[in-house]
């Protein structure tokens, strides 16, 4: 199939084929058959892909930010590379599609194959979308008009929010397509509306629905005309459906306003408020969040959990079916909004004028027609050759394109002398983008056409952590040879399972087994190991994570999807330990932070102790609550009046020991090369696994059983 995609480095729209979605649990696949352009958000996205680079920094100064600080702990080479890595994946566009459903996964009740739907998926021949995010079109609303209803939502939320009474007198501020299917809902709800915008076709438009408007191009003063407007009273409310950096849209809403009028910004502007316009009035001033209540809610979106209508009467889906109500009664008009029409594969055109004729662009319309490959879940990549020929004996399957794989498994993989052969990721943009850029042969989104490869011998699996052990099970069984990103489980019935799969099938075939954690590949690790075994004694070790907090909304916070953080990252530091202290983890402890009123996670600030069978003892500091300015990990180690200090893989200083001082590295090496190298070589030569698979099985079971008593 074809997507619409945005290139943030180099600025080019383009389209481009990649392959149709799997439709999994709880999601609805969808032939696209009409969608609409944002002027507004798309026309940003793609003004910020083509600036330059010191404009884009000026457009984003809390990232800067982060990035200084970045620097001071990770080094300027492995900033760089984040920033340039993150910027070079293409950007979908697009959120207001229209189509027919295909296909429905698993637990999705109230649509069917042949139904006419909207949803928020983007500008691509098929998506895949979760069914919250869709709503039926009723059969008097044409395609085009229902290509609206997501715009529509974002307007009707906005309204929701100032709840407006009939007879009351509203400003619409910024008549854009937010603005001017506002200025319609308001009018459905018996209201006067007042539009303001300095392009007399937009105000035209206004006009010609009803609203009185004010030419602020040509000098009038809309806030005398907007106290004219509401007969020397002030109006009941503004609605700000514009996007400026200047404070001043608010500052004049207020002046606008009566006492305890009703302000609400459904766009963006500069939020430099002065706290005397709002206090005499009593002002209310609210932000609307997109489509309505379950935006961003991954269990609403993501898992499909509904609001209970009696408690929650508008959600995002309610709203996309009101806007649907409205147009099929003829109280909502788009039809004079659609100010150009274009075929799908001319769709760049489209952009370009978006961005370089902004007054006559309003409501822009793309269709589709819809090919013979448009269901096609595999692309044969027409990529260069390598730079060098792969030896014959790795041939390797890839599994998960997301931020870690694309920025740091993928390259450290390519640069290996293994056969980089199939790349299958749920996201097709990001696994397209990384399959041309590392010369994969194919790119799919079925994830069992690649593990049912003859040609394949071996898989990465770096897919979202529930998925690792069905995967790995499936690999195994399959005669493949896996390497797993951590976690290798999230509960012990996985790793059960994984063990039963590798006694039946993975060590009778002599298949190697690898989890990546990949700091005991870190060249730094390897001088502490070498140090270490000069010493026989027991160790103390200290381990300080200063892991930077998550949002409890977070897939890795999430028991069932990411494990919690112990199992899911903290085990790389109790695999460290295992392998400095070179004998079995004999007993755990963990001890979280206690339960204070705004704490909603605490299992990502614990302390991890553990024993070993040599009398070594050793303390992770696993802490999500400390400054990003703060070194993000340190080792130490305390033995035979010696210490070694680690210092975010960068640097090793000794104290104590002879000829030893210090070494630093010119840049960060957590050793993600050396882990994947490790493992290509062990499968081509068939030597001995670079992980003992006992270890992988011990650490990775301490992890679970440390994760789960943290959270109680």
């Amino acid at each position: 199939m074809k997507q619409l995609v945005q290139d943030l480095v180099r600025g080019d729209t383009s389209i481009v084929d990649t392959p149709s979605p799997a439709c999994g649990p709880g999601r609805i696949l969808i032939q696209t058959k009409v969608s609409l352009v944002s002027p507004g958000t798309e026309r940003m996205l793609v003004e910020f892909g083509r600036a330059g680079w010191v404009s884009k920094a000026r457009q984003q100064p809390d990232k800067v930010r982060q990035l200084i600080e970045k620097v001071r702990t990770d080094g300027i080479v492995a900033t760089a590379e984040a920033v340039r890595s993150k910027l070079d994946v293409p950007l979908p566009l697009g959120y207001s599609n229209v189509g027919v459903v295909r296909d429905i996964g698993a637990g999705v009740d109230g649509f069917s194959a042949g139904d006419r739907v909207v949803s928020n998926g983007p500008h691509a021949e098929m998506v895949c979308i979760p069914k919250n995010l869709c709503a039926r079109i009723p059969d008097g609303v044409s395609d085009e008009a229902a290509a609206f209803t997501v715009i529509g939502a974002i307007g009707l939320q906005g309204l929701r929010l100032a709840q407006p009474t009939l007879g009351e007198c509203f400003v619409v501020t910024g008549l854009g397509l937010i603005g001017l299917m506002t200025v319609q809902l308001l009018q459905a709800h018996g209201c006067r509306v007042l539009g303001i915008d300095p392009d007399p076709e937009k105000r035209r438009i206004a006009r010609t629905l009803g609203a009185e408007v004010v030419a602020v191009d040509q000098g009038e003063d809309p806030i005398a005309a907007a106290r004219q407007f509401s007969r020397g009273r002030g109006v009941d409310g503004v609605l700000l459906t514009l996007a400026s950096k200047n404070s001043e849209p608010v500052a004049q809403a207020a002046r606008m306003c009566r006492k305890r009028g009703r302000i609400v910004l459904v766009g963006v502007t500069g939020l430099e408020l002065s706290r005397a316009d709002f206090y005499e009035k009593e002002l209310s001033f609210q932000v609307s969040c997109s489509y309505g209540p379950g935006r961003y809610d991954p269990f609403y979106e993501e898992k499909g959990q509904d609001y209970p209508i009696g408690f929650v009467r508008w959600t995002e889906q309610r709203n996309f079916e009101a806007v649907l109500d409205m147009m099929a009664t003829r109280k909502l008009d788009v039809e004079p909004l659609i100010s150009h029409r274009f075929e799908f594969a001319e769709a760049p055109k489209a952009y370009d004028l978006l961005t370089s004729d902004k007054r006559s662009c309003l409501g822009i319309l793309l269709s589709y027609g819809g090919g013979d490959s448009i269901s096609d879940r595999t692309v044969r990549l027409d990529t260069p050759p390598a730079r060098r020929e792969p030896e014959p004996g790795v041939s390797l399957g890839f599994v998960g394109a997301g931020n870690y794989a694309g920025r740091v498994l993928i390259p450290a993989f390519a640069r290996t002398q293994a056969e980089l052969t199939m790349l299958a990721n749920s996201g097709s943009v990001n696994g397209v983008h990384y399959g041309r850029r590392y010369r994969f042969r194919e790119v799919t989104t079925d994830v069992a056409r690649l593990l049912d490869d003859k040609d394949l011998n071996a898989v990465v699996i770096a897919s979202r952590h529930d998925s690792h052990a069905r995967l790995v099970v499936d690999a195994v069984r399959n005669g493949k040879h896996v390497f797993c990103e951590k976690p290798l489980a999230l509960t012990q019935a996985e790793l059960n399972r994984i063990q039963e799969a590798w006694n039946e099938c993975g060590h009778p075939r002599g298949l190697l087994l690898m989890v990546g954690f990949n700091r005991r590949f870190s060249p730094l690790t390897d001088k502490m190991r070498a140090m270490l075994r000069q010493v026989h004694e027991p160790k103390s070790f200290i381990i300080t994570v200063n892991a930077g907090a998550i949002p409890k909304e977070h897939w890795t916070q999430d028991p069932e999807i990411g494990g919690g953080r112990i199992i899911g990252e903290a085990c790389h530091f109790i695999d460290l330990m295992r392998y400095l202290a070179g004998a079995p983890i004999t007993r755990w402890h963990v001890q979280v932070l206690g339960r204070t009123q705004g704490a909603d996670v605490r299992d990502d600030k614990a302390t991890i102790t553990l024993e070993f069978e040599d009398g070594s003892i050793g303390t992770v500091h696993y802490l999500a609550n400390g400054h990003k300015a703060f070194p993000k990990e340190r080792v130490e180690v305390f033995c035979a009046d010696r210490v070694l200090q680690l210092d975010n893989f960068r640097s090793l200083r000794g104290f104590g020991w002879p000829g030893f001082r210090q070494i630093r590295l010119l840049r960060q090496d957590k050793g993600q090369g050396k882990c994947a190298e490790a493992f290509v070589e062990a499968v081509r030569v068939g030597s001995a696994p670079p992980i003992p698979y006992e270890e992988l099985i011990e650490v990775s079971r301490v992890a679970i059983e440390v994760g789960e008593a943290a959270r109680g």
